[in-house]
């Protein structure tokens, strides 16, 4: 029987623990480049098995959040290069996420306020962008209407995930994860509900609106090796207006298939609680073995710490992924394995600011024998 705890052979990659720390935007990289402060940020919480890195943009059109790192530039990769080196310093392993936003941006954070771009010309209804107000402060707004991006130029962002994924190695990362999910580019062109092209890359077919995704994976695959690439999906996601469709679990089986040939690193669901509410349990274990025992599969989903071991003990996920609890417990392994207390986190300052919120959550042995020392004689 399995054990959180247990080490991991993540296709020759070898993982202290099966605990993940799931990416988490933290809008902390005022100039787009990561900086000391990221780096004590991860390195912090190097005692999980594997860090997914915050997703970082592929290129200036991937923005939808201000103050969200990149990894399309010399600065950002130099940048990333200091916060490897501090994880690995303290024994931690870490992939980098790498994403496009595709509609869910605004034209203040476009390259010549452009529109942003999305697999059809539909505004997300009842989303917000983290953009410039027209006096030039930053806040939150309507995302703006997207452009449908002609198919003659989707092989170019497949070259700036391509790109982003070599700089990513380049900075020392161990590996990449695809952001697949929650709504953003590559989830709007697979869902049957938003993607309605009448090409090669849309529509009723099932292939035809994986192509896209898949091409992407193939193209970053056979630039930095399949074992370093894992991809994050999130089946059944409502989030970001994203509709439900006819084929909906047919559609991510398929994918699942398609992944299985492709011998990654590893597949990511963010949404088991999601999933299992639409579709049930059994939708989780078709999932996995479609997959196959050859595809390491991370679950994430609001883990309480009884729910993980169980997951991981009962071989429906070889990994669990846990994202808040990391943001004010650093050593959240440790506090998972003796059963310590979790700190709760700040909401106010889950977004933007600098370290306070941000770094400067205590380990459970600190923040316990600055209680004691605290206590009268």
């Amino acid at each position: 029987m399995n054990s959180l705890f247990d080490r991991y052979d993540l296709r020759g990659l070898e993982l202290r623990n099966r605990i993940v720390m799931a990416p988490m935007t933290r809008s902390r990289a005022i100039t787009t480049v990561p900086d000391a402060l990221t780096a004590t940020y991860y390195a912090q919480r190097a005692g999980a098995g594997l860090i997914v890195t915050e997703g970082a943009q592929v290129s200036e059109q991937a923005r939808g959040y201000l103050f969200t790192p990149g990894l399309h530039s010399k600065a950002q990769t130099a940048g990333w290069k200091a916060v490897t080196a501090a994880v690995h310093a303290e024994g931690g392993a870490l992939f980098a996420q790498i994403w496009h936003v595709g509609r869910l941006s605004h034209v203040s954070l476009q390259p010549g306020g452009r529109a942003p771009v999305g697999p059809v010309a539909k505004a997300a209804e009842g989303v917000h962008a983290f953009g410039y107000r027209e006096d030039g402060t930053p806040g939150q707004m309507p995302v703006s209407t997207p452009r449908a991006l002609a198919a003659n130029e989707l092989p170019g962002i497949t070259a700036d995930f391509v790109a982003a994924a070599r700089n990513a190695i380049e900075a020392g990362f161990d590996g990449i994860e695809i952001h697949g999910a929650n709504g953003y580019l590559f989830e709007q062109f697979i869902n049957g509900g938003l993607n309605i092209r009448d090409d090669a890359y849309g529509g009723d077919d099932v292939g035809n609106r994986l192509r896209f995704v898949l091409e992407t994976v193939d193209a970053v695959a056979a630039a930095i090796g399949s074992h370093r690439v894992g991809i994050r999906l999130s089946p059944f996601n409502r989030v970001f207006d994203m509709p439900a469709f006819d084929g909906e679990a047919g559609t991510w089986l398929t994918l699942a298939r398609e992944l299985a040939a492709r011998e990654l690193a590893y597949v990511h669901l963010s949404n088991r609680e999601a999933i299992v509410r639409a579709a049930g349990e059994g939708f989780l274990a078709t999932f996995r073995e479609t997959c196959g025992g050859g595809t390491t599969l991370i679950l994430a989903g609001n883990y309480t710490r009884e729910g993980a071991a169980a997951d991981v003990a009962a071989g429906v996920a070889d990994l669990v992924a846990f994202g808040r609890p990391f943001i004010a417990n650093p050593d959240l392994v440790e506090r998972l394995r003796n059963d310590w207390p979790l700190a709760e986190g700040d909401g106010a300052t889950f977004y933007g600011g600098s370290a306070a919120g941000y770094t400067d959550y205590p380990a459970y042995r600190a923040a316990a024998g600055a209680e004691s020392e605290a206590e009268p004689a």
